[in-house]
């Protein structure tokens, strides 16, 4: 406990007097001051986090193949087996690249990141969610949005190793095995192919400050964040080992797909070559140079090797994604319910109706839930304080919730 000391007593560690401290706190035989204390209360912390630092605690034979990965994928996203395969193999070359320290040869595995493509509600963040459940390296998701050049409003570059490091609990090793992915991709493309007078801060300027980070290099991460802690000391961290995943809807590209097709089907066999073409997911088509046009510089386009894209939902998909996976939103709300007491059911009527709603409303996946959430919210606003142990959503009560919300103002015209 800590006792009034007088004039003579001193830190038996600095040797403070009580005078130069804020508090001095006595022992059996002694006295700790309060900044000694915190020092030894530090040291201790990061003894026993090297001694405990996480070990990969996986081998070539305990690996998830990349069937096993997909799998499990399909248990929580509906279709994009396209996407699931790229990204399962992409997921276990990286546990084998891990894994070839242990090796004594001179071939040596490069990583292939990833970048995946496709319109908005699809599964792009879904599919990097699901697949963290199951990773044995740490895993962060981070918004390509807020990124700027050093020196400018947002967060800079090395914020995204920051995140990484939180998740690991700061131990460096861990984190450089570990994998992130970053969403909204297309956000940092190049605003214009024309020179400016200004800065392209948030946009060219990002995918350059990405460069090293993707490429692999031993960057100094400030573990709180560079702006609001100056003064704190920097990590070092070699993203060598790190994985990247990119994400991006980016929007209007089909357009570029789209010419750059009709430009190379020229002649009589124009037709038969334009046939075989599908018009409706002209994403399945997309090649690095489109990216290009589209605002990413050709050095990070090369830095992210593996190209794959989602797939646009139909209305069979969104009906799958309604009721089908582990995590549905229909299942969701059933555990809401039954949490008070409630089972909840729907007919398949209402479930069509959903569907058809999200898709005249054009709102994709994401769509689905805010449709139920506007068709629920009465009976979840009313039941918790009730006795009703059972309700049915019929057809005619999604409808008449529906109409007097404020969703009609949704309609595309």
């Amino acid at each position: 406990m800590a006792k009034k000391a007088n004039s003579s007593n001193h830190c038996s560690f600095c040797g403070r007097s009580e005078q130069e401290v804020n508090l001095l706190i006595s022992g059996m035989t002694g006295y700790i001051c309060d900044m000694c204390a915190e020092q030894a209360h530090e040291i201790v912390n990061d003894t026993f986090k090297s001694s405990t630092k996480s070990d990969p605690g996986i081998s070539l034979t305990s690996l998830p193949k990349p069937a096993q990965i997909k799998e499990f994928l399909d248990q929580y996203v509906i279709k994009q087996d396209n996407a699931k395969r790229f990204l399962s193999v992409s997921v276990y070359n990286h546990y084998k690249r891990i894994l070839q320290k242990n090796l004594k040869d001179d071939v040596e595995i490069e990583k292939s990141n990833i970048i995946m493509v496709g319109a908005t509600g699809t599964g792009k963040t879904l599919l990097a969610r699901t697949i963290a459940k199951m990773l044995h390296v740490p895993f962060t998701i981070v918004d390509a949005t807020v990124l700027t050049e050093a020196g400018y409003v947002g967060e800079d570059i090395e914020s995204i190793l920051t995140r990484l490091l939180q998740v690991a609990d700061y131990d460096v090793n861990a984190a450089e095995r570990g994998i992130v992915f970053i969403d909204e991709i297309d956000k940092i493309a190049r605003k214009s192919d024309n020179p400016s007078i200004t800065r392209d801060v948030s946009g060219e300027g990002v995918q350059q400050g990405l460069l090293k980070l993707l490429e692999g290099s031993v960057v100094n991460v400030p573990p709180q964040g560079g702006r609001k802690h100056p003064e704190q000391r920097m990590i070092a961290v070699n993203t060598k080992n790190i994985l990247f995943i990119c994400g991006g809807a980016f929007d209007g590209i089909e357009k570029k797909i789209a010419q750059r097709l009709n430009t190379r089907v020229v002649g009589y066999a124009a037709s038969s070559d334009k046939a075989n073409i599908d018009r409706n997911n002209l994403l399945k088509y997309i090649t690095p140079p489109d990216l290009k046009s589209f605002g990413l510089i050709p050095e990070i386009i090369g830095r992210l090797p593996i190209l794959t894209y989602l797939e646009p939902l139909d209305r069979d998909a969104l009906l799958r994604i309604l009721t089908e996976p582990k995590n549905s939103i229909i299942k969701q709300y059933q555990k809401l319910f039954d949490m008070d007491g409630v089972t909840l059911s729907f007919d398949q009527g209402t479930y069509e109706y959903i569907v058809d709603k999200a898709i005249e409303f054009r709102l994709g996946a994401r769509g689905l839930r805010s449709i139920v959430e506007a068709i629920m919210i009465d009976a979840m606003f009313t039941l918790p304080s009730e006795e009703k142990k059972k309700l049915h959503v019929t057809r005619d009560y999604a409808i008449h919730q529906l109409e007097n919300s404020d969703f009609h103002h949704l309609r595309v015209a």
